[in-house]
């Protein structure tokens, strides 16, 4: 039997599956592209811009940053808090975070949409099994002494859409762990910048708001009467 033939007897919700997994290996496609452009090494650029924010100031690194127009999270994140760095330690880190959030959702979109092909693929397979079940036991019902011809029909069915759910789910759960585990890695890289960049702009008196000393208030009391104020 050649596929065209197994397509036919799967009847049509192997048309759904067969879209799903079409589905699914677009997703997984474009995902790995996009997050191979976001996944590159940033560490020259970060050293970079360290160096340059301890000789010249956060804003000859912004403008650094800038000049080398790198796509990952990590940049994203470094020109973020570098444009909020004369503001202030507590400015930048509030950029660096908004930034963050940004960028998981730049790393993470079309996951959940795997994970969900890889939920519902089983559940449609085990849908079509039911349904070819239902048609073999149709024709014991409407047939006294049916063939092995009329049974095969809805058992070829049954277990050509439980193989196929089978196989669309398998795609979609490594491919999203895949996925997944690559947008971990790229959000590692994010967090060291948020984590390092405080520690650049505290040396060069960008101190935060909190850490500020305040001033003290000296009382004196040795010219009050011991009496009290006088009347």
């Amino acid at each position: 039997m050649n596929l065209l033939a197994l397509i036919q007897a799967a009847g049509p919700l192997l048309w759904v599956l067969l879209a799903l997994s079409v589905y699914v290996v677009y997703t997984a496609a474009v995902r790995t592209q996009i997050l191979a452009r976001l996944g590159r090494d940033p560490s020259a650029l970060i050293e970079r811009a360290r160096a340059v924010t301890a000789e010249s100031g956060p804003a000859a690194a912004l403008a650094e940053v800038d000049r080398a127009a790198d796509p990952t999270p990590a940049a994203a994140v470094l020109r973020a808090g570098l444009s909020r760095a004369e503001r202030g330690v507590d400015a930048a880190q509030a950029a660096m975070n908004a930034a963050v959030l940004v960028e998981d959702t730049r790393l993470y979109a079309g996951l959940s949409a795997l994970g969900t092909a890889a939920q519902i693929a089983p559940l449609l397979g085990l849908l079509g099994t039911v349904i070819g079940m239902v048609r073999s036991f149709l024709v014991f019902s409407s047939i006294t002494s049916p063939t092995p011809a009329q049974l095969a029909t809805g058992i070829s069915e049954a277990l050509i859409n439980t193989a196929a759910g089978l196989i669309v789910a398998i795609l979609a759960y490594v491919a999203r762990n895949a996925l997944r585990a690559k947008a971990d890695r790229i959000a590692t890289q994010a967090e060291r910048v948020r984590e390092e960049l405080p520690a650049w702009l505290i040396p060069r008196g960008l101190t935060p708001v909190s850490a500020r000393a305040v001033p003290e208030v000296a009382l004196n009391f040795d010219n009050v009467p011991a009496g009290g104020a006088a009347r």
